[in-house]
């Protein structure tokens, strides 16, 4: 995300709030639920520090990055305005001595919070820039303010995690596993498609373990019974219109039940893309156990093979961790092997970082920094003759693409296979007839002409 602070339309005179908004697509959806508080309740979001009474920022916490990054926004928004309340994970993360990591550098901001904490946030702006006499909760649309296009949006559907992964400390800033309610997830994604989203990504710390927490139990959409459960909310999202991309979903048996949905098309459109989004993070058993992650390499080989037979135009993405505490040249080798036999369609590879509070960081035999790094440009590598190989295989095919942007020189969009901001692009040419003239948040056939190891290019069809 930005460290511009973000508006939403101007309104009579009231507090002015600044918002910078980092991290990824959870933590944005926990800026959405601020900024749409903050609304509801007659505040206003300056697009300047200079003209914000005080400045919120939603910070990341997860990789040295990310924390630099945030402890930097909030130093600029100090400087530049004084007044600066903290939330997000780096928020809730902790120094060995016990003292905040935000306090010990910035210890003038007037409050931290953890991620998730949007009743916290606005209890601390209401101590320091006192709610407004009349609410405008009447121009909050029912689909919230959002910071994504207004054809696409994330849809969270619950907060913290289960697992326990050595290399993580997500669980330690966003606690266990919460499932949302299925109304309530469902109530939001009505109203979404309702504004005009075409394309919905669900996404949480772990989408596969939606109801584990409250055991599965039974919820009512619409007057009808519905389990909250993975399979269940799937089903009922593909029925209103939109595109439904699944995200962060773990290799567990029940996520197999979801295949066959990729094939079915309702009539309002509406369907579940054959696209998952799964972690695997690497192939070794050894290191696999070391960082403490479910499955094994050999069961995800045949459960890939076993979801295309049943989805053959499932796209598959994945993320990895080259240069693991421990890794040996031969286990790097083996999760190169399994690129190649397993051969995914969208990956991204980090060298191993160290991250406070994680407990990998006292496995044994660390691997040099910069061993890491051309382990992690080896892996890309690999990586991008896979990729450039499926790719090709979609040269002169028709495929459906959501438009995103329009320029002169045509349009920019995503195919059923392209998740925003992660995954390639398709790019299409200016349009040689009227009835051919797509507008962003259209979904259009484009031909295929080429393509290259990231994006395609192609015409209207």
């Amino acid at each position: 995300m930005s460290n511009t602070p973000v508006s939403i339309a101007p309104q009579d005179r009231g507090g002015r709030v600044g918002f910078v908004s980092l991290g990824c697509p959870k933590a944005a959806s926990d800026s959405e639920q601020i900024l749409t508080q903050l609304r509801a309740e007659g505040y206003e979001t300056s697009k300047t520090y200079e003209d914000a009474d005080l400045v919120i920022v939603n910070t990341c916490g997860f990789i040295d990055d990310a924390v630099k990054e945030s402890l930097d926004a909030i130093g600029e928004a100090l400087q530049a305005n004084g007044k600066v309340i903290v939330t997000g994970c780096l928020g809730a993360k902790k120094e060995s001595d016990g003292e905040g990591v935000v306090q010990k550098v910035h210890p003038k901001v007037l409050a931290v919070t953890g991620p998730h904490a949007t009743q916290e946030v606005m209890q601390a702006v209401h101590l320091h820039l006192p709610k407004p006499h009349d609410p405008f909760s009447d121009l909050v649309p029912p689909q919230g303010v959002r910071l994504t296009p207004r054809h696409y949006a994330y849809l969270k559907i619950s907060e913290g995690c289960n697992h326990r992964c050595s290399f993580c400390i997500i669980p330690s800033m966003r606690g266990d596993l919460v499932s949302r309610p299925i109304h309530e997830v469902m109530r939001e994604a009505e109203n979404l498609v309702k504004a005009g989203v075409k394309e919905i990504l669900v996404i949480s710390q772990d989408t596969s373990a939606y109801g584990v927490d409250v055991k599965y139990r039974t919820g009512f959409v619409d007057g009808r019974a519905v389990r909250t459960r993975m399979t269940e909310l799937v089903r009922e999202l593909s029925k209103l219109g939109a595109w439904v991309r699944l995200h962060y979903v773990y290799p567990y048996p029940h996520v197999d039940e979801v295949l066959p949905l990729m094939n079915e098309v309702h009539e309002n459109g509406g369907r579940v893309l054959p696209y998952l989004d799964v972690p695997f993070q690497h192939a070794s058993q050894r290191i696999l156990k070391l960082m403490k992650r479910p499955a094994s390499s050999e069961r995800n080989l045949d459960r890939i093979r076993a979801w295309r037979e049943v989805c053959p135009d499932l796209t598959l993405r994945s993320t990895f961790i080259a240069g693991f505490p421990g890794e040996t040249e031969a286990e790097f080798e083996e999760m190169l092997d399994f690129l190649r036999e397993a051969e995914l369609d969208r990956v991204g590879c980090f060298a191993y970082s160290p991250v406070e509070g994680a407990s990998a960081n006292e496995l044994p035999d660390p691997v040099p920094d910069e061993l890491r790094q051309e382990r992690q440009a080896r892996f890309m590598q690999v990586q991008e003759g896979i990729s450039r190989k499926r790719l090709a295989r979609r040269v002169g095919k028709i495929v459906k693409c959501l438009v995103d942007e329009v320029t002169p020189e045509g349009g920019v969009a995503r195919s059923m296979a392209d998740a925003p901001d992660i995954d390639g692009k398709v790019f299409v040419a200016p349009v040689d007839k009227p009835w051919k003239r797509y507008k962003v948040g259209d979904i259009i056939s484009v031909r295929v002409s080429h393509a290259d190891a990231h994006d395609l290019w192609g015409t209207v069809a």
